[in-house]
């Protein structure tokens, strides 16, 4: 529990420390945020928002993710235009401001603990790599921690506005990604978990007494309670609500169609969700599950390994050497461990990105373990034991070097296969110049700007403004369909040599596979080549 070092004076003391880790870590993000070339997924991301800005139609397709990121960003490009920058700026926003959640944990935490887990919100390589990202993976994890913290504030001290904060946080956690439900799995395991830890530590009648408190005083505030729930509720419905834009059917803002938009939004959106990732998961009924859990567990040991040592320390120290355990200790750690085998059960691919929802639960309980090395330095400088004192400095400068190495050369680095944060589909060039050359060659065009050529990128590619592809000819293109919409290009695809030469004129852009270059360099004669655009460890490129 709380220390005596929570005095007023020390609290204002640690809000100005959070205050400025924020500033920090939101500085981090935001510097050259639009330097790298968007990776796959962000490019789908990017031209599905781009198209729900231009037809005002959208619905949830489980296939794009959850809709948090497409209505935000929707708004952010009509307000601020459209760039690699703008469209990655509400993640940034977001896993900057996570410091700020560790205010909220005061209650539970001392006050150098809570600084300290401000620092590794912000500090954390991947979660700072991952907030320079169009992923909706840092939201998802920043509102599910704030969702926990206000939940134990309103425990804690009886805040009807922590019950309504944790109803607001955890409707835009269930916004953002199907990963919501792995959440709430983990949650549920953690619980559990947590009161056999205290039942074996012989706390079993407190743990007991802590459940009857709780469920006494959610009943006691019943309408509270209720009031919170309808507001997470209301959030789920506004941004799963379809919108009709100026077309036919159900829409948020045709009041005529709200019960099918609420229809839309929760009964639709929960079968979409099982008839896509559940029953429709995998043609084969496999899902590979070691490769997945090895792949994580490399992550999080190449790039979170101090945040994993410390959160070890805590937990051990909580359950094995301190007569006073704690439960917020316990559950983050359980948390954790939930979580190494639920995510690489309800993700589809094996990516880096899926590590930031382990790190996020081993947050506090690093936090934990860091400030418990605070204190034994300071005890040690109390003694005068300068060589103890000497030790936890050399111990702070190692772990935070780690931290310090492992960011300048993962995330702000050029993309690279031998980078433990970036996946695959990362395009390795950078776009910037050649769509710089197409804007400049599609300018006072009339007709087709830009023509995909051959099976690759147009067998099987059906074209809908209001129902942007999922296919895999089209997943083929990315990012560059990204790109090409941004300067206005129309684009068109031929199959083979034949349907190209049908066309009347010869577009201003070409985009094929290396392949194809000895059937369209005979037919393309004066044109320039451009670069061969390859994805980080793929070796697969397009030419242009």
């Amino acid at each position: 529990m709380p220390s005596a070092d929570d005095s007023p004076a020390r609290l204002d003391r640690v809000t100005v420390a959070v205050l400025l880790v924020a500033a920090l870590a939101l500085l981090v993000r935001v510097v050259a945020l639009g330097e790298r070339t968007v990776h796959w997924d962000e490019g789908r991301v990017g031209y599905w928002t781009l198209r729900f800005l231009a037809t005002g139609v959208f619905e949830y397709r489980p296939v794009a993710g959850g809709p948090f990121l497409y209505v935000v960003d929707r708004a952010v490009f009509a307000a601020l235009g459209t760039s690699d920058a703008t469209a990655r700026l509400v993640v940034a926003a977001v896993g900057g401001l996570a410091p700020l959640v560790a205010l909220v944990f005061r209650g539970r935490l001392r006050g150098v603990e809570t600084v300290l887990l401000a620092a590794v919100l912000g500090a954390s390589p991947l979660f700072v790599y991952y907030s320079r990202f169009l992923r909706a993976d840092v939201p998802l994890a920043v509102f599910a921690l704030l969702a926990v913290a206000c939940c134990y504030r309103a425990v804690d001290t009886g805040s009807k506005r922590g019950l309504y904060a944790a109803g607001l946080a955890v409707g835009l956690a269930a916004t953002t990604s199907a990963f919501f439900v792995g959440y709430v799995a983990c949650w549920g395991v953690a619980a559990a978990l947590t009161f056999d830890h205290y039942r074996l530590l012989g706390e079993g009648a407190v743990a007991r007494e802590r459940l009857a408190t709780a469920e006494r005083a959610l009943r006691a505030r019943g309408r509270d309670v209720a009031s919170a729930v309808g507001l997470a509720l209301a959030v789920v419905l506004f941004f799963y609500a379809p919108r009709a834009g100026g077309g036919e059917g159900p829409g948020l803002w045709k009041p005529t169609t709200f019960p099918q938009v609420v229809d839309a939004a929760f009964a639709g959106t929960v079968a979409k969700f099982v008839g896509v990732r559940v029953v429709g998961r995998r043609h084969d009924g496999t899902h590979p599950f070691l490769p997945f859990v090895r792949d994580y567990a490399e992550v999080l040991a190449a790039v979170s390994l101090v945040v994993v040592g410390l959160a070890a320390v805590a937990f051990l120290r909580d359950r094995y050497g301190t007569r006073e355990p704690r439960p917020i200790v316990a559950f983050h750690a359980y948390w954790a461990g939930a979580s190494l085998f639920v995510f690489p059960v309800v993700t589809e691919v094996s990516a880096p990105w899926v590590a930031l929802h382990t790190l996020v639960a081993l947050a506090v309980p690093a936090a934990v373990g860091a400030g418990a090395l605070v204190r034994l330095g300071r005890r040690a400088a109390a003694r005068d034991d300068a060589a103890s004192v000497a030790a936890v400095v050399v111990l702070a400068l190692a772990l935070t070097g780690h931290v310090g190495a492992v960011t300048a050369s993962n995330v702000y680095a050029s993309p690279s296969p031998e980078n433990p944060m970036v996946h695959y589909a990362q395009p390795a060039d950078d776009l910037n110049p050649l769509i710089e050359d197409v804007s400049v060659a599609i300018e006072g065009n009339d007709g087709t700007d830009v023509v995909f050529y051959g099976e690759r990128f147009v067998d099987g590619y059906r074209a809908d403004a209001d129902r942007p592809p999922v296919n895999d000819e089209w997943g083929n293109r990315l990012p560059l369909p990204w790109y090409f919409e941004r300067v206005g290009a129309e684009t068109d695809g031929v199959y083979d040599a034949a349907a190209l030469d049908e066309r009347a004129s010869t577009p201003p852009v070409v985009v094929a596979d290396p392949n194809a270059r000895s059937t369209l360099d005979s037919r393309l004669e004066g044109t320039t080549r451009g670069p061969t655009a390859s994805r980080s460890g793929t070796g697969k490129s397009s030419s242009t």
